[in-house]
């Protein structure tokens, strides 16, 4: 389960990054939920915010 989450967490980052390099389409607002929600997935995952 934690594996599965880790790479959504991970893909979330990629394709935030992806949409920021290429932005044409609800690019920033998109773009950044998808960085802020992976990086929070992460920290979460590694119990580094204690949430």
């Amino acid at each position: 389960m934690v594996l599965i989450v880790t790479i959504s967490a991970i893909l979330a980052i990629i394709a935030g990054l992806l949409i920021l390099i290429w932005p044409r389409t609800l690019n920033l607002a998109i773009a950044i939920w998808l960085i802020v929600y992976g990086i929070l997935q992460l920290l979460q995952d590694f119990d580094i915010l204690g949430i």
